[in-house]
């Protein structure tokens, strides 16, 4: 099983009470491909300028991903900047250079169309829209998106929307999108518009899905050393992509595994700086650590 996604490639200034970086490897397509990586095939769909190293090349190379998709183009790369306040829950975003990102028209190469798995990372819907036109029968189909298509575009979202399995988003975004603040209600009227799974992420909090009629949720992970958040949620997103891929299999008891694996790779990123938390992963550390979670969240009969 393989996975295609499809989003931003990007360098990253960050600033959080625990340090900074600069013009880091980021955006949400990497940070997802890295993490899928352990789990399966990743195939990255995306666009970089002539500004993009050798070095951030290699990063994708080392995991096996392969990226005939991206496209490079004269220019300068996406850029970033944020600044986090002392919780870590609030940002403010210091700059957005889209550069050549401004012009994103995602193009699958042949050999990705074949792809089991598709994600769909936060770009405008009517792209979104664009590459499920372009992929043949994908067993599943996952989606993220943000306060800003929300808003601005509305119309094509609730479009992609109905042609997707899943949504994973955060929970602010969730009350938004369904103009309810209680999570639960709000997930009812998402599923309605045509996801049969709510994955929303609730930052230092965990995840909490809607898996038609069942309920799922995991804690965030007790952690003694944190650095940054930036691109937690698309590497929780891509955890919980690959461990669906690796196992075939979607079912509530696969998913829930799922949520657990996204977890667990969102627990790493924070505790590093851009991908440092989960570039040099194993198999032993991801395992021990998704035990962890199990006795995080075991307990006897009353």
């Amino acid at each position: 099983m393989s996975i295609v996604v499809v989003g931003s490639v990007a360098y990253d200034t960050v600033t959080t009470p625990y340090g900074s970086a600069e013009d880091t490897l980021g955006g949400a397509a990497t940070f997802f491909s890295v993490a899928a990586s352990y789990f399966c095939p990743v195939q990255v769909v995306g666009v970089v300028g002539d500004d993009f190293s050798d070095d951030d090349v290699a990063v994708f190379s080392a995991h096996g991903i392969d990226t005939e998709g991206i496209e490079r183009k004269p220019g300068r790369s996406f850029r970033w900047g944020g600044k986090y306040s002392q919780n870590l829950n609030e940002r403010a975003t210091l700059f957005t250079e889209l550069n050549v990102f401004e012009e994103f028209d995602p193009e699958l190469p042949p050999a990705y169309r074949s792809a089991s798995h598709v994600f769909l990372a936060n770009i405008a819907p009517q792209l979104q829209l664009s590459v499920l036109g372009q992929v043949d029968a994908p067993q599943l189909v996952a989606l993220d998106t943000m306060n800003y298509w929300i808003e601005g575009a509305r119309d094509a979202l609730i479009e992609v929307l109905g042609r997707i399995d899943i949504l994973v988003i955060n929970d602010e975004e969730a009350r938004q999108l369904a103009d309810e603040y209680n999570l639960v209600k709000a997930a009812e009227i998402i599923m309605e518009m045509g996801p049969s799974a709510i994955v929303i992420k609730r930052g230092e909090h965990g995840a909490t899905a809607f898996l038609g009629d069942d309920v799922f949720s995991v804690p965030g992970f007790p952690l003694r050393k944190l650095a940054d958040p930036t691109g937690a949620g698309d590497t929780f997103a891509g955890g919980f992509m690959g461990h669906l891929a690796r196992s075939g299999e979607h079912g509530p008891d696969a998913l829930r595994r799922a949520i657990v694996a996204g977890s667990v790779m969102a627990s790493f990123c924070v505790e590093a700086f851009s991908l440092d938390g989960i570039r040099h992963l194993d198999e032993d550390q991801i395992a021990a650590r998704y035990r962890a979670f199990q006795d995080l969240t075991r307990f006897g009969d009353l």
